[in-house]
C-alpha cells in the first residue's frame, strides 16, 4: 500500500535518497532546512522523496526529487508531484522546477504538464564542486519549468521556514 508521509524532524536521515535527485550535499543542505520533505512508502519501505520550497509571490519550488533506482520507471516520481500540486493548489499559484538538460529529466517534467520558463546559463558549472554527467552528457545550464496550480480554495502554506 502506496502511502505519502511529511518529514518534519531529522530530514538529513534521507540524504541517501536525496542526493539521487541533487547528487551534491551542501547544495541539498541550502535548502532542506526551509524546505518540506515528504516520502513515498510502498508497505512501510520509502521508495521516494520530494523537497518543495516557498519562494514567496505564491511560488513553489520543486527542489529535489529522487526514486530509488530499484523503484524508478513505476511512477512514483509522478506521483509525488500530483500529491504536492493537490496538497498545495490554492495556497499557491505555480509550481516551479528547475532541472539539467537532460534526456532523462526533460521528457520528464514536460510529461507532468510543466512548461519551461527559462534557462540560467553555466548553472551547474557554476555551483556544484564536480562536473554532473548525466546519460553520459555533461549538464551545464539549468532547464527551468512552471506549472499553474489549481485555484480549489485550500492553503496550505503553513510549515515553511522564512527564506534565507
Amino acid at each position: 500500500m502506496i502511502s505519502i508521509e511529511e518529514i518534519k524532524a531529522e530530514k538529513s536521515n534521507f540524504m541517501d535518497l536525496l542526493l539521487i535527485g541533487d547528487e551534491q550535499e551542501e547544495m541539498i543542505v541550502k535548502y532542506l532546512d526551509r524546505g518540506r520533505l515528504f516520502v513515498l512508502k510502498n508497505n512501510e519501505t520509502v521508495c521516494a522523496a520530494i523537497v518543495v520550497t516557498d519562494e514567496g509571490d505564491f511560488s513553489l519550488e520543486l527542489k529535489n526529487i529522487a526514486v530509488y533506482s530499484e523503484f524508478q520507471r513505476q511512477g512514483l516520481g509522478r506521483i509525488m508531484i500530483d500529491y504536492i500540486e493537490r496538497k498545495f493548489s490554492g495556497a499557491f499559484l505555480r509550481l516551479t522546477a528547475g532541472t539539467g538538460d537532460s534526456p532523462l529529466t526533460v521528457p520528464f517534467y514536460e510529461k507532468c504538464g510543466f512548461k519551461r520558463s527559462g534557462i540560467i546559463k553555466n548553472f551547474f558549472i557554476d555551483n556544484y564542486d564536480h562536473p554532473i554527467i548525466e546519460a553520459g552528457v555533461q549538464l551545464c545550464d539549468m532547464i527551468c519549468f512552471e506549472k499553474e496550480l489549481s485555484s480549489d480554495g485550500k492553503t496550505d502554506r503553513e510549515g515553511f521556514a522564512e527564506i534565507r
